[in-house]
């Protein structure tokens, strides 16, 4: 048996449930690779592309500046009110656990129906868009668009790469992120220390201070997206305690179960990889960008909402950990306004299919969760797709 598992890096029959009932996933990370890990969420596509859409949007440098600090403080005063949340609430679930308590299963659901359907695959689809044009510009110089058809044929072949590497083995996957992580700090390190040498040889375009808040919009939607941008290279500061635990027995079951050699969720990977793609063929980075904030600041908000609500109702639950009210009342604020002012200001088709969209999960959740619905040839389905695809549920993770 050890040596079927060394066959298959670690990962081998060893993975099976003693009685032959399912397949358990084994842990593959340890502290360094968790470090990468969070470092690879917080050091992302962000801090190399929304620079460049926050000063589209805002119009000047000073301005785009003002905007950053913003950024840092709304994530600042975000993780904050999660804290005390996740001492009032101790699951795991992040926004699900959160809203499923105080709202209930339906706006629980849709905040799990999103974030699978559209809002995970959406950002993988960002990321790799963003990487195909870091990749792609040394060979147009001098270029100011490059050919999409190159742009999203790089894209695609990123993400192809990454599910393949994903769905043979979770180790090589994790040496990758070891190895992604390294690479983008080393990359920032460069940045940073490169541009205050510059500036220190007096190299630099000094004058540019004395209009640094030169052509600043005075649209409200536009700063609304500039925060789109900016607040993208700090997303993960929600992600203090984001285990789905609620998930241990999922109904949309195809997508929860495992290859039976590799004990990697295939399924998902290729069902997350499937909507991605067909993210690329027509989005560019500061699109998908705008609508996955859209879509996070509704959550935000009313999440922020059930940490108001225990204020109002529950005044005597025990809290180990409390924030000043002004910090939430002030991220609720900036939720409303982020949600209400590029839709008002800025209004775009894309807008209207997110919100359909977020709509479609309720006639789901009503057929498939609350009646508990499941057609015969969704079953037959499943079983044929098992069959092909070599994989079985899973029970538990092991160490």
């Amino acid at each position: 048996m050890e040596r079927s598992q060394e066959r298959n890096g670690g990962e081998g029959v060893a993975g099976r449930e003693p009685g032959g009932e399912g397949l358990r996933l084994r842990r593959e990370i340890g502290l360094w690779s968790a470090v990468s890990l969070m470092a690879g969420c917080m050091i992302g596509s962000g801090v190399f592309m929304s620079p460049q859409g926050v000063l589209v949007y805002m119009g000047s440098p000073g301005a785009s500046l003002m905007v950053w600090a913003g950024c840092g403080l709304l994530a600042m005063m975000g993780a904050l009110c999660y804290a005390e949340l996740s001492a009032l609430v101790p699951k795991s679930g992040g926004e699900y656990a959160y809203i499923l308590q105080i709202f209930g299963s339906l706006p629980a659901f849709l905040v799990i129906y999103t974030f699978v359907l559209l809002v995970r695959p959406a950002a993988i689809a960002a990321v790799s868009l963003s990487f195909a044009e870091y990749a792609v510009t040394p060979f147009y110089p001098g270029c100011s668009s490059m050919p999409q058809a190159v742009l999203k044929g790089v894209a695609a072949s990123c993400i192809l790469l990454l599910t393949l590497v994903n769905c043979w083995s979770s180790r090589l996957a994790t040496m990758l992120v070891n190895v992604c992580a390294v690479a983008k700090v080393f990359s920032l390190l460069v940045i940073v220390v490169g541009g205050a040498v510059v500036l220190g040889q007096g190299r630099g375009h000094t004058e540019t201070f004395l209009l640094a808040f030169h052509n600043t919009t005075q649209q409200a939607g536009r700063i609304g997206m500039a925060f789109y941008q900016g607040m993208w290279s700090f997303d993960g500061w929600n992600n203090v305690n984001y285990v789905v635990e609620e998930l241990k027995n999922p109904k949309p079951q195809l997508l929860s179960m495992v290859h039976v050699h590799h004990l990697t969720p295939t399924p998902a990977l290729m069902f997350t990889t499937a909507v991605a793609l067909v993210l690329v063929i027509p989005g560019s980075f500061s699109t998908i960008v705008n609508f996955l904030s859209f879509l996070g600041w509704i959550t935000y908000g009313t999440t922020i909402g059930c940490l108001l609500y225990l204020r109002i109702k529950k005044k005597n639950l025990p809290r180990p950990y409390k924030v000043p009210t002004i910090i939430p009342v002030i991220m609720l604020l900036a939720s409303l306004y982020l949600v209400l002012a590029p839709i008002i200001d800025h209004p775009q088709i894309e807008f209207l299919y997110i919100f359909l969209f977020l709509l479609s999960g309720i006639p789901v959740y009503f057929l498939f969760v609350y009646f508990h619905c499941q057609p015969r040839c969704l079953q037959m389905a499943t079983l044929y797709l098992q069959l092909l695809l070599e994989v079985a549920p899973t029970t538990k993770n092991v160490d």
